[in-house]
């Protein structure tokens, strides 16, 4: 009988620890004080939009300050080249995530094109991801946030 009672008491805790985990991690990454809330789309595998969508992440920042503003970039489509592993601006991204820029992979295209080339994509380590991008940014759309194309 006590063992029932544990087993029980175990599924209780992982499915407790199965909803509360992605909300912790959402609570850390949100900054509560943040009065600017900008989502940045990248679609286009161009890699000066890629430059300009990291420039306007930063200048964002620098404009409005680390505590004032929360930016997620959301990559999809051609765009999650940005967010490969080996991407030139690698280095660029690792700063940003620094001062508080968050970055999501869209899962539908990161499984679309590990078909179209014959193995898994690898991201940057420092991307979320998620079923889609444009459902991220409806997402956070819906939370405030407003959405620029750069």
């Amino acid at each position: 009988m006590k063992f029932r009672k544990i087993l029980k008491l175990g599924s209780y805790l992982l499915v407790l620890c199965a909803f509360a985990a992605p909300q912790t991690l959402l609570a850390q990454d949100a900054k509560p004080f943040a009065e600017h809330k900008f989502v940045l789309q990248i679609s286009d595998m161009d890699p000066s939009k890629q430059t300009l969508v990291l420039n306007v992440a930063s200048n964002i920042l620098k404009h409005y300050g680390q505590d004032q503003a929360e930016v997620e970039i959301v990559a999809f489509g051609p765009g999650l080249r940005l967010l490969f592993e080996d991407n030139s601006n690698s280095g660029r991204i690792d700063g940003l995530v620094d001062s508080g820029v968050r970055f999501f992979a869209c899962q539908n295209t990161i499984n679309n094109m590990s078909k179209i080339i014959g193995e898994p994509i690898k991201v940057n380590a420092h991307a979320t991801s998620g079923k889609g991008g444009i459902v991220r940014i409806k997402e956070l759309v819906d939370q405030g946030y407003m959405l620029a194309k750069p």
